[in-house]
């Protein structure tokens, strides 16, 4: 359909990437929690922040299938740096856990998706 092709004012459409949205973007210094990033979009958001110099804590129900996307990541960049953290936002414990693990990282919280 002709409205998902077109390009808005700012140059981008509907089919245009992660990668090129974020194209000459620095994120370096930057954190970011990102939810479901083991698979999906959330995976997308998380390999592209990465690949951008933010360092990336992929918050994750199953920690096997994070450090698995995380393995990926960083084949894919070597100079990535990204974390898998076991989250489950339909348990309050879990939450508090993560938040405390993720507080006592030191790490500042910049972008949280």
């Amino acid at each position: 359909m002709w409205w998902f092709e077109r390009n808005d004012l700012s140059g981008f459409s509907a089919s245009s990437t992660a990668e090129q949205v974020t194209e000459g973007i620095d994120g370096s210094g930057l954190t970011a929690i990102v939810t479901g990033a083991s698979s999906g979009i959330g995976f997308e958001t998380a390999r592209v922040l990465a690949l951008r110099g933010v360092h990336v804590v992929m918050a994750v129900r199953n920690i096997a299938a994070g450090n698995e996307v995380q393995g990926t990541i960083i084949k894919e960049n070597p100079c990535a740096k990204v974390n898998a953290m076991e989250l489950d936002l339909s348990s309050i414990a879990s939450v508090r856990k993560f938040a405390t693990e993720f507080n006592s990282s030191g790490l500042p919280l910049n972008i949280l998706m």
